[in-house]
């Protein structure tokens, strides 16, 4: 499942935005960085890391993505299944998700989407 989430991801802002992902580190040749294509800036990454980083059970990895958000919906948002503190990340303005099925597609899109127009602002 978590793969599938990784491609339908990559679908869907290939599709709405144009975007391409990129593989930047040689020691983490799965994490991909999506950016926005008018000014180059994050507005996710997603990443394999493995499942005890997040307090769950297992030491398998598990696919999560990173985006941006309003710090405001973070705090809603980390009371809910499937959402985490960011990883590696600015707490204050990023949340990661897990790609394990806990978060709907849907759902996870709409943050996308929120991210995106962060990003967008920033020029």
């Amino acid at each position: 499942m978590e793969n599938s989430y990784r491609n339908n991801i990559f679908a869907y802002v290939s599709e709405k935005y144009s975007t391409v992902p990129e593989y930047l580190w040689k020691k983490s040749p799965q994490y991909a960085v999506l950016r926005n294509n008018r000014n180059a800036k994050w507005y996710a990454i997603i990443m394999n890391v493995a499942k005890e980083k997040f307090g769950l059970d297992g030491t398998e990895e598990i696919d999560i993505i990173n985006i941006q958000s309003d710090p405001i919906l973070i705090g809603s948002l980390l009371r809910e299944n499937g959402y985490r503190k960011a990883y590696h990340m600015n707490k204050d303005k990023w949340i990661t998700i897990l790609l394990d099925g806990t978060v709907p597609l849907k759902e996870i899109r709409y943050l996308i989407d929120i991210s995106y127009e962060i990003t967008d602002k920033k020029k």
